[in-house]
């Protein structure tokens, strides 16, 4: 297996063009963006992104931006999602990643959105993967695991930043509910949160050391039960952005880091990470087949 990485568009104003030296200069792969809504804006993006050769992930809102409309039905979400995918097949994306419904949705509606909205991915015969994110149906671990119970093909973009504030924790007390959503795991965004926050001001701030590793702890779980599915690929994005998420000094709104360094440091730490994940995995099944091998002479 290997780890392709994406940049994230949040929170940068220019193009595909502006972003491919950023990209090749990070050792990233492509990028993470919302699909254009005008038409000649989406023709104007699908041949930046073929000209400069980055693999795309298409995000897709719907019923708002990503906070939905709180009187937004469950149709109107579908509605939003089918529109994005027409929109966006031009795109020839990896697979869409989709920021969907209403997280004061009772739990029966909420596993029909779902039912319904795999049947619309499968009918246009693309990818979802949707976004564990606050305001939204998937803003807590407990309400996620019970939906992807009741929906089991329902694949996921991890982005456990959320889940952390939400929780006002550190998401190691809930890994059996981790370990239970890990096999829907099909995205990773790569964030830091901390337990009244989102965002760390930096993820290399070694107050912060214990967020930054609890992640991983939870990032290494998602790459075991794709290697276990056969993924021979796994995306993530670092996804530090503004909005509120980035911290700012008081008076001066001046931002105590640049978005774009900390994502591409975020980048080559788990590009590391990952391969040393890799050698540990691959150690430990040799030393599985090395034990099963001495047992078996044992036996004879």
């Amino acid at each position: 297996m290997k780890l392709e990485l994406f940049k994230t568009f949040w929170g940068f104003s220019s193009g595909p063009r502006e972003a491919a030296p950023l990209v090749r200069a990070a050792g990233f792969d492509g990028i993470e963006a919302q699909v254009p809504r005008e038409p000649h804006t989406c023709e104007a993006f699908a041949r930046a992104i073929e000209d400069e050769k980055l693999a795309f992930v298409a995000e897709v809102t719907t019923a708002g931006g990503y906070v939905p409309v709180r009187t937004a039905s469950p149709a109107d979400h579908l509605r939003d999602l089918e529109e994005s995918i027409v929109r966006g097949k031009a795109l020839h994306p990896r697979f869409f990643t989709v920021i969907a419904g209403c997280d004061a949705w009772p739990l029966a509606t909420q596993v029909d959105f779902f039912c319904r909205a795999v049947e619309l991915s499968a009918r246009h015969d693309v990818v979802c993967s949707f976004e564990t994110h606050r305001s939204r149906s998937l803003f807590n671990p407990w309400l996620t695991l019970e939906i992807v119970r009741a929906v089991p093909e329902l694949k996921l973009t991890c982005d456990f930043s959320h889940w952390v504030v939400v929780c006002e924790r550190l998401l190691d007390s809930e890994w059996e509910v981790l370990e239970a959503i890990a096999p829907h795991a099909h995205h990773l965004h790569a964030r830091v949160g901390y337990p009244q926050g989102p965002q760390v001001p930096h993820p290399a701030a070694p107050e912060y050391a214990e967020c930054f590793a609890s992640h991983r702890r939870a990032w290494e779980l998602l790459w075991s039960a794709q290697r276990e599915k056969g993924y021979s690929v796994t995306t993530m994005t670092p996804e530090f952005g503004p909005d509120g998420y980035l911290h700012t000094l008081p008076f001066t709104n001046a931002p105590v880091a640049d978005l774009w360094e900390i994502n591409a440091w975020m980048g080559a730490q788990e590009r590391r990470h990952f391969d040393a994940f890799l050698r540990r995995a691959s150690d430990a099944a040799n030393e599985i087949t090395e034990c099963a091998s001495a047992a078996a002479e044992v036996t004879e």
